[in-house]
């Protein structure tokens, strides 16, 4: 699905009132994503945003957006609660066939990947290892024959908007720390990489049902600490202690290119810190 809105008109953001959304928010808000030109940003009740409930409400008069981007989801809870991701990105799909928009992007997860070792790439069966990573693989394939046609993003950690992040924030961090001396790796993103490169999505010819969103490398968590100048313990990797997670980006790097870091993990802090998270100290 396309449009022949002018560029300057922003995409429809849905679920902007999470905490992803309002870090994209501030960015947007400050300057520093420039390409998103001039979103509607929508929240159920959040300030500054357009407050309406996409899954039920009737969308506001005279909403032209170019292109939607789905933040909305539930990271946390029962079953039935995490069920609501298939729900909830269904109804984007349904609004965004009525106002006859696109692309679609939503934002699934890597965790859809769990425990599995070595960079994944999207043709590879997924194994989710707990009740969040299953629910955004059955949302996956809740929307794969919808006629919207989205393109589910399976997104790396966000930083200052994961675990180690949110962590940090709160007070000392632990480190597991294996026979080596190193710390595990993730695959991570900042968030105002993140703003860019979706908006480079929303601009391109096509797009696959199916994308890894990450930078092309990985970071130890303990160099992110360290560009934050943070302390922190060690303590001994059990051996279910997962050494590396990495995501196979050959595909976006061919469709949205998310620039190499000289020093990602530097990056990603002062990313972080533009964002709006503060480190605990």
């Amino acid at each position: 699905m396309t449009d022949s809105l002018n560029i300057s008109r922003g995409p429809l953001i849905l679920g902007a009132g999470g905490r992803l959304g309002k870090g994209l928010f501030s960015l947007w808000k400050a300057g520093h994503l420039p390409e998103l030109g001039a979103p509607h940003w929508q929240s159920r009740s959040a300030p500054d945003m357009q407050n309406w409930d996409f899954s039920r409400d009737r969308p506001p008069d005279r909403l032209a957006p170019r292109g939607m981007i789905v933040l909305a989801g539930v990271t946390s809870g029962s079953d039935a609660a995490l069920a609501a991701n298939a729900a909830l990105a269904l109804a984007a799909c349904d609004l965004a066939l009525q106002l006859n928009i696109g692309p679609v992007l939503l934002l699934s997860s890597a965790a859809v990947y769990g425990r599995a070792a070595g960079p994944q790439a999207e043709a590879l069966n997924p194994l989710p290892a707990n009740a969040y990573g299953s629910a955004k693989l059955e949302m996956e394939r809740a929307v794969a024959s919808h006629a919207a046609r989205p393109c589910c993003l399976r997104l790396a950690n966000v930083a200052g908007f994961d675990a180690l992040f949110g962590a940090a924030g709160r007070g000392p961090v632990q480190l597991d720390q294996f026979a080596d001396g190193s710390s595990p790796r993730r695959a991570y993103i900042g968030p105002l990489s993140l703003g860019r490169c979706l908006a480079t999505l929303l601009a391109a010819p096509s797009l696959p049902p199916l994308l890894n969103l990450a930078a092309p490398s990985t970071a130890s968590m303990s160099a992110i600490l360290q560009a934050a100048q943070l302390e922190w313990t060690w303590v001994s990797a059990p051996q279910s202690a997962l050494r590396d997670v990495s995501l196979d980006t050959g595909l976006l790097q061919s469709i949205a290119p998310v620039p190499a870091a000289a020093n990602l993990a530097e990056t990603l802090v002062s990313q972080a810190r533009l964002a709006g998270w503060t480190p605990w100290l």
